[in-house]
């Protein structure tokens, strides 16, 4: 599928992570076509670079999404309406890490965070609530009883596809629940394929981080490429819950939409999820039933 931007004068797109990668070829490709957008990102000093080249009306704000704090405090700088917020930043460590907030760094950066983000914001949200996951989610498991890795012996490359499975959860819940309050907004997901964005494959066994990173010097699309199922899953024709990804064999070309699988279509544990998110953050879905 060839995407066609359309118009996107006087709306207004954070993307979180928008200074580098998919990240910043997703708002680029945004404010090329008009809108404002907002880079939420914790370098303000490569944010703001980003934004001077991107130009138009991109401005850089500070966010950091290990930190609930940081969290709040950006949601208080938004003002008036924003049509799409886009959770693309991303977290992958190969040594067990913590948030601010004491969560294991990959669920409390990629997941958490950006739970915490949505729900701070969605009494301001028009449009779309998009979120980057991974193919990596198939064959991931989520443990409700072990979400921080307490008990577990940490496996990074687990922890990864935990948070990653935990976004398109997130997705699905998110989706029920808006769609229960009568909302219009959607809520969406997607995944890069295999992108060379500067984004470190960390895996926890030295030999297969380098293998990855062979291949991703011969086989990988560069940010552009990366961005397309993002921008579909923004702009283009998809339903509520939809997931995008690209079209040959997952891991490069146009952008489509991707039937999901296994884990990712459980309701019962995305529920489950949204109330433990619910409690670790301190964060409720705001919008009052239908």
């Amino acid at each position: 599928m060839t995407l066609n931007i359309p118009d996107q004068t006087g709306r207004t797109a954070i993307v979180t992570g928008g200074s580098s990668g998919i990240g910043r070829a997703t708002a680029a490709a945004l404010a090329a076509k008009g809108a404002r957008v907002i880079l939420a990102v914790r370098d303000q000093t490569r944010g703001r670079a980003a934004a001077a080249e991107i130009g138009g009306r991109a401005e850089s704000r500070s966010l950091d999404l290990g930190s609930l704090a940081s969290v709040r405090e950006f949601a208080r700088t938004v003002d008036g309406p924003v049509d799409y917020l886009i959770n693309n930043a991303g977290a992958m460590t190969a040594t067990l890490r913590h948030t601010a907030d004491g969560f294991e760094s990959q669920l409390g950066v990629n997941h958490l965070g950006h739970f915490a983000l949505a729900n701070l914001l969605l009494d301001r949200i028009t449009r779309r609530v998009v979120t980057v996951s991974s193919a990596n989610y198939r064959g991931a498991h989520i443990d409700l009883a072990d979400l921080q890795w307490q008990r577990r012996p940490y496996r990074p490359f687990g922890a990864y596809g935990q948070s990653k499975l935990a976004n398109l959860l997130f997705t699905r819940e998110l989706q029920r629940r808006l769609t229960g309050a009568g909302s219009a907004v959607l809520a969406t997901a997607a995944h890069p394929g295999w992108a060379a964005t500067g984004f470190t494959m960390a895996t926890g066994r030295r030999l297969l981080d380098r293998t990855l990173a062979l291949g991703t010097r011969l086989l990988a699309q560069g940010p552009d490429g990366g961005a397309r199922p993002t921008l579909l899953a923004t702009v283009g024709d998809v339903p509520g819950a939809g997931f995008c990804g690209p079209s040959r064999f997952g891991v490069r070309g146009p952008a489509v939409l991707e039937e999901l699988s296994g884990a990712a279509l459980d309701d019962d544990t995305a529920r489950k999820l949204w109330e433990v998110s619910e409690r670790l953050t301190g964060v409720r879905f705001s919008l009052a039933t239908a």
